[in-house]
């Protein structure tokens, strides 16, 4: 291919796109590439990762994946998402990568596709899903494989890590025309399950005063998301797993089957695989809704998300108002464990919010299940002179909230007080 018929080929894509040569130099660049990472005086002749890593030498050199090294080896195309640096900041892309070969097999070209996701953003805005994270760039990279199709998804995850979210990401990146319908397992009951999931007929039984739609017809041509999958009951887990088998339902009271139609997404936070081992989750519905399992990662494997996070749900929490977290509030939340995880977080500064006056959240202001204190490698009792005993215990009872790993009340017992004392103390530490 000649460099000029190149330059037709990209112009013709809507992506940004690039043609590199085997030595990874841009030789041709689209009219969206280069409104997207500058014009082309600056980017032709460069490096594709000087331009869009902002590195001196290529990206498997720098601790990231070469999706070009790949398609070299393997011949064929390949894809990746990474992190790159635009005039407007650091922005989410999936580049897939294309060798173009000569008559006798060699590859003479590189051409890159950049396709940008619309569910995730690196900066606070009104996207839900927010990060930079490798943790959170690898469930990105998952979701974007996986929301095109028509793949059951299986998302596994702590609670509060945002799989209601994740499952909207995939409904909406998937282009269904129905709509996205929620369905809270752990809430059924087994009289309600058939009449909840089916539907009913009028008079089906008693209390059944009009016809109801089940949210498997209501979800019809688009996503039903069965959130919290493993708490079905044994006994009901076959009645899901006949309507995901034979693709048919009836509702209470009827005797004709309908035909459902709908794309698949489960979430738990259990570990099915476990379950399975015990009996207490049917194996062969398992193997059913694990076409494509997605890890969600905890907050405490993100915790470089931290500051975005803040930010992000801060500006929800408190719209126009301006609000922000100190660098001290900042370095108490990174030192916190977040068993809640993100819904955890997002509580702590909506309290958080309500008690600052100001514009910034304080250490103050955060409750007492968080770690007010940055730990220091070792507890800092003794200098090279004496000190009053008043700030020795202060900077003692400083040090062990921030290593205690356990509640309030089993720190009491270890330092040897009442709950009652060791809050009063803790209290004087705000004043």
């Amino acid at each position: 291919m000649k460099l000029d018929e190149a330059n037709i080929f990209l112009n013709c894509l809507r992506e940004p796109a690039i043609l590199l040569s085997p030595e990874y130099r841009i030789l041709c660049a689209n009219q969206s590439y280069q409104s997207h990472y500058a014009n082309s005086s600056v980017i032709l002749g460069k490096h594709c990762y000087e331009v869009s890593h902002n590195y001196d030498r290529p990206c498997n050199l720098s601790g990231e994946s070469c999706p070009m090294d790949t398609c070299r080896e393997t011949k064929q195309p390949h894809r990746v998402l990474h992190l790159h640096y635009t005039p407007k900041g650091r922005e989410h892309v999936e580049v897939e990568t294309i060798p173009l070969k000569d008559n006798q097999g060699n590859i003479q070209f590189f051409v890159e596709i950049m396709r940008h996701p619309a569910v995730a953003s690196t900066q606070p805005g009104n996207v839900d899903l927010v990060g930079t994270a490798p943790a959170f760039n690898r469930m990105l990279a998952l979701l974007q494989r996986v929301a095109p199709t028509l793949t059951t998804v299986l998302l596994l995850g702590e609670s509060g890590t945002g799989k209601e979210l994740v499952a909207k990401a995939v409904h909406d990146s998937s282009h269904l025309e129905g709509p996205l319908v929620p369905v809270e397992c752990s809430g059924l009951s087994e009289t309600l399950f058939e009449s909840e999931l089916f539907g009913h007929r009028k008079g089906a039984f008693t209390g059944a005063f009009d016809t109801k739609t089940g949210l498997v017809e209501a979800a019809h041509g688009g996503t039903l998301f069965l959130d919290e999958i493993g708490d079905i009951p044994l006994n009901l887990q076959v009645k899901l797993l006949r309507l995901l088998e034979t693709g048919t339902y009836r509702r209470v009271g009827e005797v004709e089957p309908r035909q459902a139609n709908f794309r698949l997404v489960c979430a738990t936070h259990r570990k099915l695989n476990k379950m399975v081992e015990k009996g207490k989750f049917r194996q062969d519905l398992y193997y059913r809704i694990s076409a494509f399992p997605i890890h969600l990662p905890a907050l405490r494997e993100r915790m470089e998300d931290l500051p975005l996070l803040v930010e992000t749900l801060l500006k929800r929490i408190v719209g126009q108002r301006e609000l922000k977290a100190s660098e001290t509030t900042l370095e108490c939340l990174k030192h916190y464990a977040f068993p809640g995880n993100i819904r955890e977080l997002r509580n702590i500064l909506e309290r958080a919010s309500l008690l600052a006056d100001g514009d910034s959240i304080l250490a103050v202001h955060l409750p007492d299940t968080c770690q007010t204190c940055i730990p220091t490698s070792k507890p800092p009792f003794f200098g090279e002179k004496i000190i009053p005993l008043e700030t020795l215990e202060r900077d003692y009872l400083q040090w062990a909230q921030c290593t205690h790993s356990g509640d309030r009340a089993s720190l009491a017992e270890q330092l040897g007080m009442s709950e009652r004392t060791l809050y009063r103390k803790l209290k004087g530490l705000e004043s």
